[in-house]
């Protein structure tokens, strides 16, 4: 019996020793690993940051989803990612529920971008100010020919209310940056899951209007020139006019880390900021905050 029991003792001494090595590459594997969440706007930007960084040391991997800043705020207080991407700031209700659960959020703008506004090429317009996309945004406008274009109704296209960029649109084109605006988007308007999917739509429908961050502009679309009020110039939205702040629809791309980034994460973030980092944000069309 005592022999049986010491075969046993040595069976689970055994088992305890491979459990234990299995947590440390757990532990390993998770120290090399960087989980990345959030904006739609940013994912392709993301993606070609993490693709360049992993180059530097095979062992890491850098993994980037979208599925809106909401998706990322959320993945970043539940502790399921590592950095969020967001096309918006931290609302104050956010940053609350960060610190009740232990953490200041780290708000880091890594780029800028503008926010093109566009329709099908065969749509006759090319500029609108900022009170026209608010009335048409709305809902109060709902014919081209209202605003002198084709008698055509129009389908106001919208990122879905989880996304930042949904959320700055509404707040500074339809609310104009009032606090007390209670302006909404058309009843209408079709809620799309991603830019791409705006993009595909305004491509194929003569009626459409959309918006999405410039980087997704192609001869499919026509961005539109706007301007702040009718007494302004008409802007195209362009690097130069972005950084410049002469383009009416500009905002921050922002990463946000779980307090002050450390590790690997703040190795990356180094990377997002430095020369190199910056140079990949001016090939996929956004707009650096540094210049090189």
């Amino acid at each position: 019996m005592a022999k049986k029991n010491r075969v046993l003792l040595g069976i689970y001494l055994c088992l305890l020793f491979v459990l234990a090595l299995s947590g440390c590459s757990r532990q390993n594997q998770q120290a090399n690993t960087i989980q990345i969440k959030g904006s739609d706007t940013m994912v392709n930007l993301g993606q070609a940051w993490a693709e360049e960084f992993m180059k530097a040391d095979p062992k890491v991997s850098v993994a980037v989803t979208g599925g809106g800043s909401g998706t990322g705020i959320a993945a970043l207080l539940s502790n399921t990612c590592d950095i969020a991407e967001l096309s918006r700031e931290l609302k104050p209700e956010e940053i609350e529920i960060a610190r009740k659960k232990g953490f200041e959020p780290k708000q880091i703008t890594v780029a800028l971008d503008g926010l093109a506004v566009v329709v099908h090429p065969a749509n006759p317009l090319s500029q609108l100010t900022q009170d026209q996309l608010a009335a048409i945004f709305s809902g109060s406008v709902s014919n081209w020919k209202e605003i002198g274009g084709s008698d055509l109704p129009i389908v106001v296209l919208s990122r879905e209310v989880n996304s930042g960029t949904h959320v700055y649109f509404k707040e500074h084109v339809l609310r104009r940056g009032r606090k007390d605006s209670q302006v909404e988007f058309a009843a209408t308007a079709l809620m799309l899951p991603s830019s791409q999917a705006i993009a595909d739509e305004v491509a194929q429908n003569p009626g459409a209007i959309g918006y999405y961050g410039m980087g997704y502009i192609s001869p499919r679309e026509k961005a539109l020139a706007i301007a702040k009020d009718a007494d302004s110039p008409y802007v195209q939205p362009t690097i130069e006019n972005v950084i410049s702040n002469a383009y009416p629809i500009s905002r921050p791309l922002l990463m946000v880390s779980r307090g002050e980034p450390k590790g690997l994460v703040a190795s990356f973030l180094d990377f997002v900021l430095s020369g190199a980092g910056q140079k990949i944000v001016v090939k996929i069309d956004f707009v650096p905050v540094k210049s090189y």
